[in-house]
């Protein structure tokens, strides 16, 4: 069992601040690490316990508020700035920052990404495929297109902002996804991918996961019975140790 350090830690790219924390095992060695990244407005703080476990068994983390992420976000941007892909420059500048790190084994870098996050993840890891040993998805919001193209189905049709779930989002998050299939987008990523989906889920259809998972080369779909969007605490604990299996299998 390894005693974990944390650190705040803040990422400057495309003229914006993210915030982070990073949690790194008590050790000379390089570690694997795993970077997650939360879903619609969620923080940082969302995946501490699972950051939090993979340090006890010596793996690093790092957990960071999406740029107008959440309406709870310590990272900049409104939220009605934010969309999925400059959601996706901000993970793809994470990994270019964490890359670096004198204590991070740079050929073991996992990703993890929960609902929108889970989306964002999968997008980012076919861009930087070579640099990713592996990605987690826990209930990947592939339906979010969909979704919003069904109620928004022309351009015209957008309107500048609309609130969604106690947060507000602009005319750029709905026009940059509007026409677009994510699964013509995924798939590529050659590595292992690991699926976590409930079967109750009412938010995210679990055959959106499993459209996924035979998509990619090597994905394996867990399927989670009576968990819905947003797993009980013994559906979040075996997510955290079948986390920590993964990474210990891949790296």
């Amino acid at each position: 069992m390894y005693d974990c350090i944390t650190n705040v830690v803040k990422i400057n790219h495309h003229g914006r601040v993210i915030y982070g924390i990073s949690y790194m095992p008590d050790t000379s060695k390089k570690c694997p690490v795993v970077i997650f990244s939360h879903g619609f407005n969620g923080t940082n703080a969302d995946f501490a316990m699972n950051s939090e476990y993979l340090v006890a068994n010596g793996v690093g983390a790092f957990c960071y508020d999406f740029c107008g992420g959440s309406v709870h976000s310590k990272s900049d941007l409104k939220t009605t700035e934010m969309s999925i892909f400059t959601e996706k420059e901000d993970l793809c500048a994470v990994i270019d920052t964490i890359r670096d790190w004198n204590n991070v084994d740079r050929d073991n870098i996992f990703l993890f990404g929960g609902s929108q996050g889970g989306l964002v993840t999968a997008l980012a890891a076919e861009e930087l495929k070579e640099e990713i040993r592996g990605i987690v998805l826990l209930y990947p919001a592939f339906s979010i297109p969909d979704n919003w193209n069904t109620r928004f189905t022309t351009l015209e049709s957008i309107p500048d902002t609309y609130e969604l779930w106690g947060m507000t989002l602009g005319r750029t998050f709905f026009e940059t996804i509007h026409g677009y299939d994510v699964f013509e987008h995924i798939g590529k990523y050659h590595k292992n991918v690991l699926i976590m989906h409930g079967d109750q889920d009412d938010i995210v259809g679990l055959e959106y996961g499993k459209r996924a998972s035979k998509l990619y080369p090597h994905a394996r779909m867990e399927v989670f019975p009576g968990e819905g969007h947003g797993f009980t605490e013994a559906g979040n604990k075996k997510v955290a140790e079948m986390t920590c299996e993964f990474v210990k299998a891949n790296a």
